[in-house]
């Protein structure tokens, strides 16, 4: 057992104190202390490259936040200042009808699931109301064998849970007692295997397993109707032990971007519509916090300096289906009543009686500049829209009494219009507006940082970043003693910061890659002290090592890289050209830094990057363009498409494919060719760039393969996607081993080389 000593080692002779000789094996001290410090490095790369990699993934995901926050802030500018019986203003102006003022009764009419049949050979669950326990546990299980519910009781699950969220506050206030914890899930994400196995590791929602559910069920994974399903089930059954707060994802106009629509469309392809109106005035209605004990605050995003959960509690949380701006002021509730808000056209057809001429794509007022659409956050827009919504008021309300005769005294009667009293007050009630609106969102957006201050978040573009004096002034207003939140990805899936004042909790596992993060959730007792349980529900991750974790992480990101240089080849070139004043196509190392980083707007690490993108240098200068060709990035075949076009495609394909789901008003999956059109000119508009339309015609005719004179928006997005090289020829090279050994069965791929790494527990099949 390697107690004997071997002969010729080296001994030091100490002494103790009674004299007895102690027997020193020096080089196995040095051994020791080489192993140690040899370990010590490899953690410490390992650690490095883990951090780049999620720096680059964090990067970009916040990154396609602001520019979906900047397209919105685009759209509604063109929707404020379009003609109103413009095509264009058409095509986009139903995704901002937040506040459509139907009555609750005729919005149930429209919701009404009755006269949608269940035929006899559906055999997935079937729901009878009120639900009950049984129900909800059958509704998980049907879920985890890939089973879907019909579209008639997801209709009917649906209006339940948001008649009963009608009468819930805006603030959530519960205790503990010595008999049972509260359970806090902080981002699901859709990814219904995490909160599968959260139920198995701590059990479902029941009277003495209450639970709060942070926010973000939805978007980016694959099940986010069935998350969202099943917690609206334990809702109904459970509504004083299972509470749900709004996270910044429960937005229609975000899930434009980040699959929640595209995937309720898909699974319910005749009632996906009414479906997605049906879950906008849910999300509107879910309480926006939860405070436990009087002592723990809970909220998706965070604080800012100007937080008042006073003011939050009195909020009309329903006004604000969409977070990314403030909503506009309307009329009558009970006159302008239209389910589909066609009133806002009709009345907008008669604005030749003001003499009112706005613009259109053909013929448009030049835009302001573009920081005043394009701002890089929420708050420094709200200034925009307050100038237009005060014009827009008063344009209203001299249009509603030229052409409807009496119509302000009988709004008078019905306190909804705008009287005379409330004309006086307009810019009053417009920053009472705006400041409920800016409660909301920076509860919904905002992030800690470590200095002290509140300031903008840029990165994201909403919200703000607060630091721990705001955290600890906050605390003492409200007498409070945690903020428990959640809206980023950590590592082990939970993060104290501000002298342990604030507690980040993540409950999506393997967020970015498969080993990239661990999910967790909290339990806690009447001590609020809270315990964490983490987990990875990926069965892959129990046969990784750190190691090859790291790496696939690191190889994933350091692709995504990659496809964003490559998409900006154009405008690194001619940054690079700018260095090279000689053209020789060199550039030194540092200059490449300087141009990637300018570039692509990305903060990273690109001194520390350089090793992984770069592979061939001379004397510390770079050959540019064979850089670009050693990208390892294979582009589709394009020959007959302008090349200006195709890296704008590459480039702005998250924005192109949202906008392709605004112009599909009927959630079909396909749009006509003049509104294939219309799309690439309201990208040409937002980007402030030239597209011909011999450019765009010419894209037309190599995508519409069936010539049958439409376009499928799958299909269109599919055919040109940016294809890493590397994954291409391993393909190949699996393919042709596979095509070499035709008797035998064919060869799976290794994914892993070494010793399995120990993991938690899954669900049993």
């Amino acid at each position: 057992m390697g107690c004997g000593v071997t002969k010729g080692s080296e001994f030091h002779k100490r002494y103790d104190k009674d004299g007895n000789i102690i027997s020193v094996k020096i080089s196995a001290i040095r051994a020791a202390v080489l192993i140690q410090r040899w370990y010590r490095q490899y953690v410490a790369r390992m650690e490095m490259r883990r951090r780049y990699a999620w720096n680059i993934f964090q990067s970009i995901e916040y990154a396609g936040q602001q520019d979906q926050i900047k397209l919105y802030n685009f759209l509604g500018y063109l929707v404020d200042n379009f003609t109103p019986s413009s095509t264009e203003r058409n095509l986009i102006s139903h995704i901002f009808r937040e506040n459509e003022v139907c009555r609750d009764t005729e919005w149930e009419r429209y919701f009404d699931y009755r006269n949608i049949e269940v035929p006899e050979i559906y055999s997935g669950p079937r729901l009878t109301f009120p639900l009950d326990a049984d129900q909800a546990a059958d509704l998980v299980e049907a879920f985890r064998n890939k089973q879907q519910l019909h579209s008639h009781y997801v209709l009917q699950l649906l209006v339940e849970t948001w008649k009963l969220l009608r009468v819930l506050p805006n603030i959530n206030r519960i205790s503990t007692c010595h008999s049972k914890e509260i359970t806090i899930c902080g981002d699901l994400h859709g990814q219904l295997e995490d909160l599968i196995l959260i139920f198995y590791k701590n059990g479902m929602p029941s009277l003495e397993k209450p639970y709060v559910f942070n926010g973000d069920f939805v978007d980016r994974g694959k099940d986010s109707i069935e998350i969202l399903l099943i917690l609206f089930a334990f809702l109904l059954v459970y509504p004083g032990e299972v509470h749900l707060n709004r996270g910044n994802h429960e937005d229609h106009i975000i899930n434009l971007r980040y699959g929640f629509t595209k995937e309720v469309l898909g699974k319910y392809k005749m009632h996906g519509k009414r479906i997605l109106k049906l879950l906008q005035k849910i999300f509107s209605w879910l309480p926006l916090a939860t405070v436990i004990d009087q002592k723990v605050l809970i909220v998706h995003g965070g604080i800012s300096d100007t937080t008042d959960l006073a003011l939050v509690a009195r909020v009309d949380r329903h006004r604000y289906v969409s977070a990314l701006r403030p909503p506009k002021k309307r009329f009558s509730h009970s006159v302008r009543s239209s389910m589909d808000s066609e009133v806002d056209e009709d009345m907008g057809s008669k604005y030749s009686i003001l003499n009112r001429r706005r613009a259109s794509l053909t013929y448009f007022r030049p835009f302001p500049s573009r920081e005043s659409f394009q701002c890089r956050s929420l708050q420094d827009f709200s200034a925009t829209v307050g100038r237009t919504m005060e014009e827009e008021m008063e344009v209203r309300r001299r249009q509603a009494a030229l052409t409807y005769p009496g119509y302000s005294l009988s709004c008078r009667h019905l306190n909804t219009s705008i009287s005379s009293e409330s004309d006086s007050n307009s810019v009053d009630t417009f920053e009472n507006i705006n400041n409920e609106w800016k409660q909301i969102l920076d509860l919904l957006w905002s992030d800690p940082m470590m200095p002290n201050g509140c300031i903008l978040n840029e990165v994201r573009g909403g919200g703000c970043y607060w630091g721990p004096n705001v955290t600890e002034e906050f605390l003492n207003k409200h007498n409070l003693q945690l903020i428990i939140r959640s809206h980023e990805c950590k590592q082990d899936g939970y993060e104290f910061c501000h002298n342990r004042k604030v507690l980040t909790i993540f409950s999506a596992s393997n967020y970015y890659e498969v080993g990239s993060n661990r999910g967790a959730f909290i339990r806690l007792g009447p001590d609020l002290v809270p315990y964490f349980i983490q987990y990875q529900a990926n069965s892959m991750t129990r046969e990784m090592s750190v190691r090859q974790s790291v790496r696939r992480t690191e190889h994933s990101a350091l692709k995504v890289l990659r496809e964003q240089l490559f998409s900006h080849k154009s405008d690194l070139l001619s940054a690079f050209q700018e260095y090279d004043k000689e053209n020789t196509g060199l550039i030194s190392l540092n200059d490449w830094g300087s141009v990637v980083g300018k570039v692509l707007h990305l903060d990273l690490p690109w001194r520390m990057l350089r090793s992984q993108l770069i592979t061939t240098t001379t004397d510390d200068m770079l050959d540019y363009n064979n850089w670009f060709r050693n990208l390892a990035i294979k582009e589709p075949s394009c020959e007959h498409i302008e090349q200006t076009l195709l890296e704008t495609l590459y480039r702005h394909r998250s924005t192109l494919e949202t906008i392709f789901r605004i112009v599909d008003t009927d959630n079909s999956g396909v749009i006509s060719f003049e509104d294939f059109c219309q799309t690439w000119k309201l990208l040409s508009v937002y980007l402030k760039m030239e597209i011909s339309e011999e450019a765009i015609n010419d894209l037309v005719v190599s995508t519409d393969t069936n010539k049958d004179g439409s376009i499928d928006i799958d299909e269109f997005m599919e055919s040109f996607r940016l294809v890493d090289k590397n994954m291409l020829e391993r393909g190949k090279s699996s393919f042709m081993r596979r095509s070499e050994d035709q008797d035998g069965p064919p060869e799976e791929q290794p994914q892993h080389t070494t010793g399995p790494e120990g993991g938690l527990p899954v669900p049993p099949q």
